[in-house]
């Protein structure tokens, strides 16, 4: 009896003095070296990639923004405030009334099949209400109209996919430099500037493909608006 109790004390003994080492180790002191190592090489990622513009942090790299009106009363969707570049179309971003803020609710994709609402593996004006093909052809429309100024005409074969199209988060922080491009001359009427200037904002912002041959070129939308908010003021 005595040795059965001195056994069962002698392994929860053991049983507590691993709980605590492994506590120690994996609890403290791997989380601690883990973050030192973190902050030392990459502090910038490490702190959630953000973006300051007046000395104040206004976002991340990595999530995107909408850029919005107010909404109006009775208003679902608010009208997209068409002196900023505009993000691909959001999948459960929050809004966005003023350039450096914004309000993260959550994210999420459609889960609508690609072939949603196609008729005859095409999308027709007769897609059913709803559908990819409905939200595809209206998204085109609108970026249609938004981007056509005096003097500039887009035609919907201009549009690229990803200005109709939202990524699977919906929170995608990037646009195509197509698209980017797309938008220039309503950007620059919009806000009064030079459309050569617009158009050298964009290629100053354009990232190539990671190590030259990964992904694909893009262009971040908050960075490029604040460049945009900056070049306005000068003028």
């Amino acid at each position: 009896m005595n040795n059965s109790v001195t056994n069962m004390a002698r392994l929860l003994g053991a049983g507590l003095r691993a709980l605590l080492v492994l506590t120690v180790v994996t609890g403290i002191i791997y989380p601690l070296v883990v973050t030192g190592i973190a902050q030392g090489l990459f502090p910038g990622k490490a702190n959630g990639s953000e973006i300051t513009s007046d000395g104040r942090v206004v976002g991340s790299s990595l999530i995107g923004q909408s850029y919005t009106l107010p909404s109006k009363k009775g208003q679902e969707t608010p009208d997209p405030d068409l002196k900023w570049f505009q993000g691909r179309p959001a999948g459960g971003l929050g809004t966005n009334d003023i350039n450096t803020q914004y309000q993260l609710i959550l994210s999420g994709a459609t889960n609508l099949a690609a072939d949603s609402g196609a008729v005859d593996g095409r999308c027709t004006a007769e897609s059913e209400d709803g559908s990819l093909c409905a939200q595809v052809l209206a998204a085109r429309a609108a970026v249609v109209e938004d981007n056509s100024v005096p003097g500039h005409r887009v035609e919907p074969s201009d549009v690229p996919v990803d200005a109709v199209t939202s990524s699977g988060s919906g929170l995608d922080p990037d646009i195509s430099p197509a698209y980017a491009h797309l938008q220039v001359h309503r950007v620059a009427a919009r806000n009064g500037l030079p459309v050569t200037e617009v158009e050298k904002l964009v290629e100053d912002h354009t990232q190539g493909r990671l190590l030259g041959f990964m992904g694909e070129p893009r262009v971040n939308v908050l960075e490029l608006n604040i460049a945009l908010k900056d070049l306005a003021a000068k003028h």
